[in-house]
């Protein structure tokens, strides 16, 4: 990316924020609308995930129509299987982790995923981590083990759930960089819609399988609605402005799931999230700055 690329007028700046802003209050009330199914009304997280992305698919269908299955055409079928196993395992993880612990704190973990990203590029990709890298995803870290804090009697191994989310993301996200130089857009994004559900079935057949009903039933279609409406925003959003402008933007997914999990569960986030979510804030947009120089940079 160029310095020219770089620049974008005012104007998309502002559309590009907006909708980065409304898919983040749409993320916020999907977790809500996630733990109230799984915390309070006790559904099957496995089975949650299935149902939320299974209506997420069908919501999908208008976009997958207008593209056709063809987008699917690939020489690489086993590297998109395994990116989107990942990306499966990652949600089962997150939904299992939104129904033991609050969303504060799950989002806030949740965040750790650009630091997991580094590290398997460096050991994957072969990409150079300098010391500006290093220092950036120490921070980050830190501020997940305060935010953690393993080492208190209130610790629960399922605190570590978002931090799987996070570190399985992050490992799907290498794969998408490593298949956005030889494949197309549309196909990336056609093969995750096509294989996620039926992953996500199999594991909650594995799981053992739950059919909503009723309010559950309306909850999950509302779900649905709100996690396709959520991507399509961000599409929105990236195809607005430049990622280097907007991603600041989606950090602001911290205080909205913060205000969300106030209002619906009454939640009330300890001094220590703050210190620990203000270090892996920095750290992100420290890295997001340091890339942005590099990618001036005359090569």
């Amino acid at each position: 990316m160029n310095q020219t690329s770089l620049a974008v007028s005012p104007s998309r700046a502002v559309v590009g924020a907006l909708w980065m802003v409304l898919a983040g209050i749409a993320f916020s009330l999907l977790n809500v609308v996630t733990q109230w199914l799984t915390m309070k009304l006790a559904f099957p997280s496995a089975s949650a995930a299935f149902w939320q992305y299974g209506f997420a698919f069908l919501f999908s269908l208008p976009f997958l129509k207008r593209l056709g299955l063809a987008a699917m055409r690939t020489h690489y079928p086993w590297r998109h299987l395994v990116r989107v196993a990942l990306a499966a395992l990652g949600v089962e993880a997150w939904v299992a982790g939104l129904a033991a612990v609050p969303i504060w704190q799950a989002i806030a973990l949740v965040m750790t995923s650009p630091f997991f990203i580094i590290l398997g590029a460096r050991l994957f990709l072969g990409e150079r981590v300098g010391p500006a890298r290093w220092a950036a995803t120490a921070a980050g870290f830190t501020g997940a083990m305060i935010i953690l804090q393993p080492w208190s009697d209130g610790f629960g191994w399922a605190a570590l759930l978002p931090v799987l989310s996070a570190l399985l993301w992050g490992a799907s996200s290498l794969i998408t960089k490593s298949l956005t130089g030889i494949e197309r857009p549309e196909t990336i994004t056609v093969w995750l819609l096509v294989l996620l559900t039926p992953i996500n079935g199999g594991l909650a057949l594995m799981a053992g399988f739950a059919v909503p009903t009723g309010a559950t039933l309306a909850l999950f279609l509302l779900a649905g609605l709100l996690t396709a409406a959520a991507q399509y925003f961000l599409t929105l959003a990236y195809a607005a402005a430049d990622a280097a402008y907007v991603q600041p933007f989606d950090d602001l997914k911290l205080p909205l799931n913060v205000l969300a999990g106030w209002l619906f569960f009454g939640y009330a986030p300890a001094g220590y999230l703050w210190l620990g979510a203000a270090l892996i804030l920095s750290a992100s947009l420290f890295i997001m700055r340091n890339e942005m120089r590099r990618e001036r940079k005359p090569a």
